[in-house]
């Protein structure tokens, strides 16, 4: 049991990634099952072994060893590790930027997950994976982190690089398709996307269980037990993480407060506080 409890929180934490990538290989005994989490930062894993089913945004997908897991920062995700062979995996986690600095007008390496949300399918499958060139640089990348050698910072880089490069030409060039996912609940799932897609405008649960055709306690029980958070907590943080791209990407903090979907500037220089220890203006300066 508290190998459990130290596992679950090791998934719920939230945080920011201070490295360009990290890389982990991680193994654990089922079955568990993680609360849903996000992150400000990307995420790839590779399924390696196990009897394991990803649930994104609402979305499941039954997994089968090498599959590739994509998830876009700040979305919903949880793993459903089941009885069985020990849950096997590699995780790459990406700061958010890192991959924008080699955007050009021929190349960007975050079109794997530009095509995942877009698709609503997060999970790529390819036929023999364990004998390409695409995890054959991942077993490279892993071997390097335990080595110390001349140049080992920039050739994790390069290899790492190499990875996002061969997975996009991959996806390019219909060597890996998209999984279809099985969908836990159609109606929270419809939700989420609703959700996502009216960021900016007023979203209330009264609004939502009528667009729906749900009561509103109905509507606020399924959508907890299915996410793990409440209506006005997901929305918040959704509008948060917009709100913070927002800045990143050169708005004025007021532009950001109401293009995010805040109507009260000082409620959200309190959430944005609150969430990230800086004020919006403070943070357009850091970030």
């Amino acid at each position: 049991m508290e190998e459990m409890r130290s596992l679950a929180e090791r998934y719920e934490k939230k945080g920011y990634l201070e490295q360009d990538f990290r890389m982990f290989h991680l193994k654990d005994d089922g079955p568990f099952e993680v609360a849903s989490h996000y992150y400000d930062f990307d995420k790839v894993l590779l399924f390696l072994g196990g009897n394991a089913s990803y649930s994104i945004e609402g979305r499941r997908y039954d997994l089968q060893s090498h599959d590739i897991v994509l998830v876009n920062a700040g979305e919903l995700h949880r793993p459903i590790v089941q009885e069985g062979c020990p849950y096997e995996r590699i995780i790459i986690y990406i700061s958010a930027g890192f991959l924008a600095g080699y955007h050009t007008k021929d190349c960007d390496l975050r079109l794997c997950f530009q095509e995942a949300k877009r698709r609503h399918g997060n999970v790529l499958r390819m036929e023999n994976l364990e004998k390409s060139s695409l995890f054959s640089v991942i077993r490279r990348l892993e071997q390097s982190l335990q080595e110390q050698d001349y140049g080992q910072e920039l050739y994790q880089r390069v290899l790492f690089l190499e990875f996002m490069i061969l997975l996009n030409r991959a996806l390019l060039h219909n060597r890996v398709n998209y999984l279809e996912n099985e969908v836990t609940n159609r109606k929270i799932a419809a939700i989420i996307d609703h959700i996502n897609a009216h960021l900016a405008e007023e979203i209330t649960v009264d609004l939502l269980a009528e667009h729906f055709f749900l009561s509103r306690s109905h509507l606020m029980h399924l959508f907890k037990a299915e996410t793990g958070y409440s209506i006005g907590a997901y929305i918040n943080e959704k509008r948060l993480l917009l709100a913070k791209s927002l800045i990143q990407n050169g708005r004025s903090a007021t532009e950001a407060c109401y293009e995010s979907g805040f109507r009260d500037y000082s409620t959200f220089c309190r959430a944005f506080r609150k969430k990230y220890q800086t004020t919006p203006r403070n943070a357009g300066r850091l970030l």
